[in-house]
């Protein structure tokens, strides 16, 4: 039996991020037709994750809808897979990836662009120095991309905080400041991003199809994971070799 997809994303009290994420998922399914994708919460919306993991018949993959690495990542997340779904294949966060990147690229441009702007990639934050290692590295493939500088900021926790980055930027000599949301979907953060005084603020990454395109990919990625592990002789307590691929 094909493993369902099961997309967890944080929750948001924005009606427009319901709708996004919604969106998301649609995309998802319409990527890879005849497969089933459930859209669940960690928590703030519905449904929850630890509701609808035990309603899904069948294997799982479970594909985190979370950009970076941190608390929701390696606490809240197995948390629940623990509590309501052992047995669950758990993905991979979606980034950094050159598919966002390229989802980055073309929110900028159509946002409009000048080869002027200073850039920065405008993210949420963590307190987790892996997650704001994460956004960075994603800065920096953006960096390649636009062949430009672009600094990553955040909203809440993490330095440079977004006010900082404005100031500094502020006082060098680019035509304005263009911000490039690296969020998936309206809401608090993308708010504070608007918020912030730049010249141009993308849009969150929605609904894009390389975002869609890289929830397959780690779909794939952690099922491959586990017919390695599967296919890997380990040796039993006895001293003898055993290969679960021929049990």
């Amino acid at each position: 039996m094909t493993p369902t997809l099961v997309l967890a994303a944080h929750g948001t009290r924005s009606a427009a991020g319901e709708r996004t994420l919604s969106e998301l998922a649609r995309a998802a399914g319409r990527a890879r037709p005849g497969r089933r994708v459930e859209l669940s919460y960690l928590e703030i919306s519905s449904p929850l994750l630890a509701d609808v993991l035990p309603a899904v018949r069948g294997p799982v993959v479970v594909v985190p809808l979370l950009l970076a690495g941190g608390y929701h990542a390696h606490i809240d997340l197995p948390e629940v897979i623990a509590a309501h779904r052992p047995d669950a294949v758990v993905a991979g966060w979606l980034g950094p990836h050159r598919l966002l990147t390229s989802a980055l690229a073309r929110r900028l441009a159509r946002a409009g662009l000048r080869p002027t702007d200073a850039v920065l990639l405008g993210a949420a934050g963590s307190s987790d120095p892996a997650a704001l290692a994460d956004v960075r590295a994603a800065a920096h493939r953006l960096a390649v991309r636009l062949a430009r500088p672009v600094t990553a900021a955040f909203a809440s926790a993490g330095a440079p905080s977004l006010e900082e980055a404005m100031e500094r930027l502020g006082s060098t000599s680019a035509a304005r400041v263009a911000i490039a949301s690296y969020v998936l979907a309206p809401g608090h953060f993308h708010d504070r991003l608007a918020a912030a005084g730049a010249g141009l603020v993308s849009d969150p990454l929605g609904a894009d199809p390389d975002v869609a395109a890289l929830i397959w990919h780690r779909y794939d990625e952690a099922l491959r994971r586990v017919a390695r592990t599967a296919a890997t002789p380990h040796t039993t307590p006895d001293g003898r070799t055993h290969s679960p691929a021929r049990s």
